[in-house]
């Protein structure tokens, strides 16, 4: 059955291939971003995939305009069944380069973007007793990791506050549902368009995912949302594990490899667009799209995410071939 789905950040990355994978399934979708030619670009895709698509241009990081965002999609779609948080912006800096204005506007789109919309659209599920929120995190929203303090800070406090809002729906036994989705290094354009001043490209930490790998984890944990969250990649699985067991060994590690790691080698273009303050597909820009520069170097696929996914199947298959052996064993005694 055709569901209504919200993406915000719909216009580029993982927001765009997110809504290429709900389109392909028959859900009517509600494209949310501040760039209207990602927007309506991604729409086309949409269409041609043979779904509904209803373009919303809005800047998250204003509560009355997600609010109003909120109100039209509902008025024109209907309500609103599956709402995927992912826009952000961000800065490439140390931290004593980056001014508090551009820290401040990182917050407020980063994290402040996903608890308003949260806020306005929870307070719908909530009178319905129904509907599931997606946040999109990361691997940093555990594991800090320099030249990139404003978005490491917004993703944390976003999984703290993805814990209080599960937890306060569990207390009211609510049939509503928040999962979040950790992702790994995911070849999107923002290595083109994030406000940087680092001296070279700056680049994903390998190994990189296609952003189809992480709009198919985004999918199953719409369909699959009783998990509290998702760990995309073999990478995001070890670093989470090594902070959990060493964090301090990976602090220097990180301090070591972590700006080197970060830039290409090759010099940054002068003309490289921001999308801090306006987006990067404004009237003078082009369409991104979803994929990066890094073709070359991404993986399509993801086992780690299969067995992530699959796990409770491979638990029972196992537990009936142990339970098969034992009783072969016990027969030939």
């Amino acid at each position: 059955m055709s569901r209504v789905v919200v993406v915000t950040g719909a216009s580029g990355g993982i927001g765009r291939a997110t809504v290429r994978e709900f389109a392909r399934r028959g859900d009517t979708l509600a494209l949310v971003a501040r760039g209207e030619r990602g927007l309506e670009a991604a729409a086309e895709e949409v269409r041609g995939l043979g779904a509904r698509a209803l373009v919303v241009p809005t800047d998250v990081a204003d509560a009355d305009a997600v609010e109003a965002a909120v109100e039209r999609i509902e008025s024109e779609l209907g309500p609103v069944d599956v709402w995927v948080n992912v826009a952000f912006t961000s800065v490439f800096s140390r931290v004593d380069d980056i001014r508090p204005e551009e820290f401040r506007r990182v917050t407020e789109v980063s994290y402040l973007g996903y608890v308003y919309a949260t806020m306005s659209i929870l307070r719908r599920m909530k009178e319905r007793d129904r509907g599931t929120i997606v946040h999109v995190g990361s691997a940093l929203a555990y594991r800090g990791i320099p030249l990139q303090s404003a978005y490491c800070g917004a993703k944390h406090a976003i999984q703290g506050f993805h814990e209080a809002v599960r937890a306060e729906l569990l207390h009211e036994r609510s049939a509503v549902r928040v999962t979040m989705v950790q992702m790994p290094a995911v070849n999107t354009p923002q290595f083109s368009w994030v406000l940087s001043r680092l001296p070279q490209q700056a680049q994903p930490v390998p190994p990189i995912y296609q952003p189809e790998v992480a709009a198919r984890a985004v999918v199953f944990a719409a369909d699959h949302p009783r998990r509290r969250e998702y760990w995309v990649g073999a990478s995001t699985v070890g670093t989470l594990a090594a902070n959990a067991v060493v964090p301090g060994l990976l602090d220097r590690y990180l301090g070591r490899t972590g700006f080197g790691s970060q830039q290409t080698g090759e010099r940054k273009p002068d003309d490289q667009p921001s999308n801090l303050w306006e987006p990067a597909d404004g009237p003078d820009g082009r369409d991104f799209g979803a994929h990066g520069a890094f073709d070359d170097r991404a993986h399509a696929h993801s086992p780690q995410q299969w067995v992530a996914q699959h796990y409770p199947l491979l638990a029972g298959a196992a537990a009936v071939l142990v339970a098969t052996g034992a009783a072969v064993a016990g027969r030939r005694r």
